[in-house]
């Protein structure tokens, strides 16, 4: 009997956040591909999957669909624990609908505009012709705008301390020479913020104070 109501709470608890749980079955599969593959084919093959200006010219909507199935370290646990904390909840509260519109409002802007600034830098000669091909993959523009939005599901005052630690954590790396993926996790987080309108109406916001079971619904 315990079995069986463990399982039916495993259950339930993916059932909670399909979305996220699949995605990191996905992650988990081209993870392991990318570990068989030899050293030298992977990062050309990682390259023709990425949101760098050289493929984004060629088929942009199959790149930025394609960069979010892959991770570029090759270490997929890191992700299911960030997944686990921050996606799955955000699910949750927002209903998967509203939580891939979240994810796809911070990855693709986030995605068009860095690249967009590595253009300029290009063509005013401060960055080398050869960035066209810079590898740009993995999640982490997504996951940026989620931890942003889930800012709203925290009560104020609580709220101003986790927004102010979330910005801090995305705009320090800038002060100390930011390359094309850092201002594309700030823009991230900034699109994650400006969901608002996504939240409204998706349940009281959790206090601190009270019961964890306060994030469920």
């Amino acid at each position: 009997m315990r079995i069986n109501r463990g399982l039916s709470g495993v259950r339930a608890y993916l059932r909670g956040a399909p979305g996220t749980h699949v995605w990191l079955a996905v992650l988990f599969v081209t993870t392991v591909a990318l570990h068989s593959m030899p050293p030298e084919f992977e990062e050309n093959f990682l390259r023709h999957r990425s949101t760098n200006l050289h493929e984004l010219s060629r088929d942009p909507v199959r790149v930025l669909v394609a960069s979010a199935m892959w991770i570029e370290s090759g270490h997929w646990l890191p992700y299911a624990f960030l997944y686990t904390v921050f996606h799955a909840p955000a699910e949750r509260w927002l209903g998967t609908a509203r939580w891939l519109a979240v994810c796809a409002l911070a990855h693709v802007p986030a995605s068009l505009a860095s690249e967009a600034l590595l253009l300029a830098a290009i063509r005013t000669g401060r960055a080398p012709l050869s960035a066209v091909d810079t590898l740009d993959i993995g999640v982490s523009y997504a996951l940026a705008g989620v931890i942003a939005v889930l800012g709203y599901r925290i009560a104020a005052p609580w709220r101003y301390g986790y927004l102010a630690a979330v910005l801090a954590v995305f705009t320090l790396p800038l002060a100390a020479g930011p390359t094309v993926t850092d201002v594309g996790h700030l823009l991230a987080a900034l699109s994650g913020l400006a969901c608002y309108p996504l939240v409204r109406g998706r349940g009281k916001a959790w206090n601190p104070k009270e019961t964890p079971a306060g994030l469920r619904g």
